[in-house]
């Protein structure tokens, strides 16, 4: 790190300190209310475990993962000293759902400076709350590395309730996703719009797919609404985990109120949570206590919490709860107790053909009718129309309605390029919503996307719009569905400062949906920093082909929607007849493309030909996708020809497809071209290309 950042860092750091000096005194009043002070002593250290029947590399917490659930009472004062173990990486630790002050907040750059290797940071604020809650790492990925832990804060010490307690025994299940995969890795797979994490799910939509399945005619109307195939999920995961394990195994005794306290710390995976039982009642959602309902089956999005009561039978059994992958490739199983099992089921597969699921998602957050049966189906989605709060939420009297703030923020994105933001821009391109200490605002989430995205506001609760009136559930992760809505209203009462809020799917915040709120105390020139690493992402790319005759390709630096790239067309086995009629043998392009939406993009490039009757010229031109996915290239040079290119994909089956290309050149005329490949791997793939000009040639596609 240069001189300059260390300085800034320790200057930071220093800061830090004097806060916690400060905390001391703070410490003191809000210990005379009989709480204690609790201390822990986190390591953060890479090891080596095995998951799937393969090893790999994991960060734990204290030599485990999931981290330690880390225990406290409402009124205590935490006092938890992080130390990071790694070699070369910096570290960080966020407190989920945790009100505390912004300096403790965890988010390394905006709210603190990182923990480097070697470094001990201090984190203590008092706890203002109970219930479930969790941690995890707030650098780059190491979230789906293994750095999540689960909170438990419980009622206060002193006025504590008297009583038999409402469950007889309790345990916390950390529920996450695992890839064998080094996570940069699975980034550089997700922004390269490659489909290899669909073929390994078994999920790549294809025309003989569909055919299969009876939607044929909902495959090609689909593309003719130009919407690419659509997935559950971005990432094909090696195992699903419960605490750690394919398989957990947990006490409990005939008879027994078993409460379970369920995390989904996952990077990229909603879970159905279903006991064999046949019904499971929920009391408690993101920490808050709610009226207390049934379910057989219940959706968990990424980030949220929720408590779940079990009455295990009264004879002796082991009883599982099953968590099922949103998109059904796979589950973690917890099981209560000893003696025959009794198995959970899984929910039915998704119909990857049809948009039925992704409509119905969007009408049911549209409706609270249409709500309370979506959370029927067999498929059910987040149970939100069902919370509601035991005591009155209520943040604004009708008179003072004119006061509240209202915001519209369309969540946007789509997998080929790989780009999540909000209203169309990412974090790199707008990252600061200001607002003002007391403000009340009330947010409408609009979802453009065909993905559900669960949005997380750091520091503060807010009240999920539901139709529950002034019982409004709190919550502090809220899922958007596919095609949409959701209201949320809170208030900006905390200490001012730079709170985060991003989707906590760990790849999109990562690509770029986030944005800051960002207290107007602290002053009209403040700007809050950021990691440099996720506020300008890059990533080189290469893709072509290379056959007897020819070989095509790019190589790109993708930088958010800029794109620095050199494309060349090269034959090198043509036949005399074609080296005399004026046709092309080899192009290059050294150019920038520019994004501009899902369905346009605009370049300029600089081209060097060696073709007879042509020479070096600049070349300027914007790519268009047409209904049914065909993309369209027109483009005009300095020598004042023009060209056309024609261009679409058919996907055969989930490996086999096919690409045909037309091309009109006012100077070079028309040629052609088709080919058919077939996928073996994430990096190369074999195929058979004919061209008009060059002939038959049977060679490997690649792809980095």
């Amino acid at each position: 790190m240069p001189s300059t950042l260390r300085c800034l860092w320790a200057f930071l750091v220093a800061c830090v300190g004097l806060a916690n000096g400060l905390f001391a005194e703070d410490r003191e009043v809000w210990l005379a209310q009989g709480g204690q002070v609790v201390e822990y002593q986190l390591e953060i250290r890479e090891t080596t475990v095995e998951h799937a029947g393969q090893r790999g590399v994991l960060l734990t917490v204290n030599g485990q993962s999931p981290a330690p659930t880390l225990r406290f009472h409402e009124g205590d004062w935490a006092r938890i000293t992080v130390h990071n173990g790694l070699e070369e990486d910096e570290t960080s630790l966020h407190w989920h759902g945790l009100l505390l002050p912004n300096a403790m907040d965890g988010v390394p750059y905006l709210t603190m400076p990182p923990i480097h290797p070697g470094e001990d940071r201090v984190f203590e604020f008092p706890l203002r709350q109970q219930g479930t809650y969790w941690y995890h790492s707030h650098t780059g990925l190491q979230e789906q590395q293994g750095v999540y832990g689960a909170i438990v804060i419980d009622p206060p010490r002193a006025g504590a309730a008297e009583g038999p307690p409402a469950w007889d025994r309790e345990h916390v299940i950390v529920l996450s996703d695992w890839t064998h995969e080094d996570p940069k890795t699975v980034m550089r797979t997700l922004m390269q719009g490659s489909h290899w994490y669909s073929i390994q799910k078994g999920s790549m939509q294809s025309i003989w797919g569909a055919y299969r399945a009876g939607h044929l005619k909902d495959y090609f109307d689909r593309q003719g609404n130009r919407m690419p195939p659509m997935d559950l999920s971005d990432v094909a995961y090696d195992a699903f985990l419960a605490g750690g394990e394919p398989n957990l195994f947990l006490d409990a005794q005939p008879g027994e109120r078993v409460l379970l306290r369920v995390v989904n710390a996952a990077a990229s995976s909603y879970f159905y949570v279903a006991s064999a039982l046949g019904s499971m009642q929920v009391v408690a959602a993101d920490g808050h206590p709610i009226e207390p309902f049934d379910l057989p089956r219940l959706l968990i999005g990424i980030a949220e919490t929720y408590d779940l009561m079990v009455t295990m039978p009264e004879t002796l059994t082991q009883v599982e709860v099953r968590a099922t992958a949103h998109d059904g490739t796979g589950h973690a199983s917890v099981w209560l107790g000893q003696g025959p099992k009794r198995l959970a089921s899984d929910p039915p597969k998704p119909d990857i053909y049809t948009l039925d699921e992704f409509m119905a998602a969007g009408l049911a957050s549209q409706s609270e009718e249409r709500a309370r049966q979506a959370i029927e189906r067999e498929r059910p989605f987040p149970p939100y129309a069902y919370l509601r709060s035991p005591v009155v939420t209520t943040l604004v009297a009708p008179e003072d309605e004119p006061k509240v703030r209202k915001i519209t923020m369309r969540l946007t994105g789509e997998m080929q390029r790989y780009l999540w933001g909000f209203d169309g821009k990412t974090l790199s391109e707008e990252s600061v919503i200001r607002v003002s200490q007391g403000e009340v605002l009330r947010i409408e989430f609009i979802n453009d996307t065909m993905m559900h995205h669960p949005l997380h506001l750091h520091g503060h609760f807010f009240r999920l719009l539901n139709g529950q009136g002034e019982y409004s559930p709190l919550k502090h992760t809220v899922d958007v569905p596919p095609m949409g809505r959701r209201t949320i209203e809170w208030v900006a009462d905390e200490e001012p400062g730079d709170w985060f809020f991003h989707c906590h799917i760990l790849y999109h915040m990562d690509a770029g949906m986030a944005r800051v709120f960002s207290y107007r105390e602290l002053g009209d020139d403040h700007q809050p920093a950021f990691d440099p690493n996720m506020i300008r992402p890059r990533m080189v790319k290469i893709r072509g082909m290379v056959v007897q005759h020819m070989s095509m390709g790019m190589a790109m630096v993708m930088e958010g929607k800029n794109d620095y790239y050199v494309r060349w067309d090269a034959a090198y086995n043509m036949h005399m007849g074609h080296m005399m009629d004026g046709h092309r043998d080899q192009e290059v392009d050294l150019g920038y493309s520019r994004y501009i939406d899902p369905n346009w993009s605009a370049f300029a490039a600089y081209r060097f030909s060696k073709v007879r009757n042509t020479r070096d010229r600049a070349v300027v031109g914007a790519r268009y996708r047409m209904p049914y996915l065909v993309w369209t290239t027109l483009s005009a040079d300095t020598e004042g020809a023009l060209r056309l290119d024609v261009d679409k994909e058919f996907q055969w089956t989930s490996r086999l497809s096919s690409h045909v290309g037309l091309q009109y050149d006012t100077t070079t005329y028309e040629e052609w071209k088709v080919s058919l490949q077939y996928q073996f791997n994430r990096e190369f793939g074999l195929i058979a290309h004919q061209h008009s000009d060059h002939g038959f040639g049977v060679g490997l596609t690649f792809q980095f």
